[in-house]
């Protein structure tokens, strides 16, 4: 049994096969996933998605690279989604100085808020933290009391022990499969198991056997295989933990 930590399911690339995909993912083991959103228009889709089939867990966020959707009052709508629909996580939310043009300030305006949430709700928080992991920590730091994951994180050995003492946990999937990324590889093979998660980030960050092709969550054993062989382990052993890791921080039970 897995648990896909982070697969976009409700996303356009789906609309046509939808159904196939959560059937493919249900046949290879993948009996969960988190389900986290992008802007405020995606929130209704994305909840329909999530009541069509067992095992579809929802995250309701604004996401840092899509700036130019979002209103300071799709804060306090989110506020009442959080409230009314209960949902697993806040996310995807966070920081992205990678892509020119966003701008640094309302970035972390939105983000900071979205946390504040997270923990008023008590609610793990979905991160997206790439060129700002330093400063995503500082912000994490500044209210004690969240948890949550990084997904897809390529920060340093050293950023993740600092995330690790806060609690936060590491979403790892497609990237690690590729061995140019030495980094990422050195800290999923040496970090605590009990702070590991796996993760598609479907449709996007395909495997290295599936460069350039749309990803989903039955893909998730490509990842789930390498990361066991880095940590000299079984992929049984590995599903198990990082299944049990992700029920955990997301309160999810077992069906």
């Amino acid at each position: 049994m897995i648990f896909d930590s982070h697969s976009h399911l409700d996303a356009p690339e789906f609309d046509q096969d939808r159904a196939a995909v959560i059937e493919r993912a249900r046949a290879a083991g993948v009996l969960d996933q988190l389900v986290p959103a992008i802007d405020q228009a995606s929130w209704p889709k994305l909840r329909e998605t999530c009541r069509c089939a067992p095992g579809l867990h929802a995250a309701y966020d604004l996401h840092p690279l899509l700036l130019d959707r979002h209103r300071p009052e799709h804060l306090v709508e989110l506020a009442s989604w959080l409230e009314r629909e209960q949902p697993s996580a806040v996310g995807e939310c966070g920081l992205d100085y990678f892509v020119p043009g966003l701008d640094p300030a309302t970035q972390r305006s939105y983000f900071q808020r979205q946390l504040e949430l997270a923990r008023e709700f008590d609610l793990p928080v979905v991160v997206h933290a790439r060129r700002a992991v330093e400063e995503v920590i500082a912000m994490l730091r500044r209210l004690p009391g969240l948890r949550g994951v990084v997904h897809s994180y390529s920060g340093s050995e050293e950023q993740a022990r600092q995330l690790f003492s806060i609690g936060f946990m590491l979403g790892f999937g497609g990237p690690a499969t590729y061995e140019r990324a030495k980094r990422i590889r050195r800290v999923v093979a040496s970090m605590p198991l009990e702070f590991l998660l796996l993760e598609t980030d479907s449709p996007d960050q395909p495997d290295a056997s599936r460069r350039g092709q749309r990803n989903e969550p039955a893909h998730i054993h490509a990842a789930l295989e390498t990361i066991a062989q880095l940590r000299h382990t079984s992929a049984e052993d590995l599903a198990a933990a990082t299944t049990a890791n992700a029920r955990r921080l997301f309160r999810v039970e077992a069906a």
